[in-house]
């Protein structure tokens, strides 16, 4: 549910169009937006603070074979929610879950991580090694 919590709503769309037919999804709730409190802590584990409130949105779809997907994602795209919702409820049945595992989950975390990658290169490229300054001074 990371992985399509943090995708686009688009690029779920087109893994999903990937798998072929899906069978028809109704929605039970929403997609609702919201806010939730998000909490910190002091240095990562010291004492928890209200760091302030996120929107989200939820929503949950019934697949024509009965099973119910839930999701909440980040900001206020309903779409994304759904799509989320979705691929929920196929990963419950049986028949589909390797085939949304490998069509959808992981290119999507693929994806991600190239992404991560990316910004990690773009950050490493302005690193200053101060190492270099402590020698140029001895």
């Amino acid at each position: 549910m990371a992985v399509l919590a943090r995708a686009s709503d688009a690029a779920i769309a087109e893994r999903l169009d990937a798998c072929g037919p899906l069978p028809a999804f109704e929605r039970v709730r929403g997609p609702e937006q919201g806010l939730v409190m998000a909490r910190g802590r002091t240095g990562g584990g010291g004492a928890p603070f209200n760091l302030g409130e996120v929107t989200v949105t939820r929503c949950t779809v019934r697949a024509a074979n009965g099973l119910i997907g839930h999701a909440y994602v980040t900001g206020r795209n309903g779409r994304h929610a759904e799509l989320a919702a979705c691929v929920d409820a196929l990963m419950q049945d049986t028949a589909c879950t390797e085939t949304v595992e490998r069509i959808v989950i992981t290119p999507l975390e693929a994806a991600e991580h190239a992404r991560r990658a990316a910004t990690a290169a773009k950050a490493e490229a302005t690193k200053v090694h101060f190492f270099a300054m402590q020698n140029m001074r001895t």
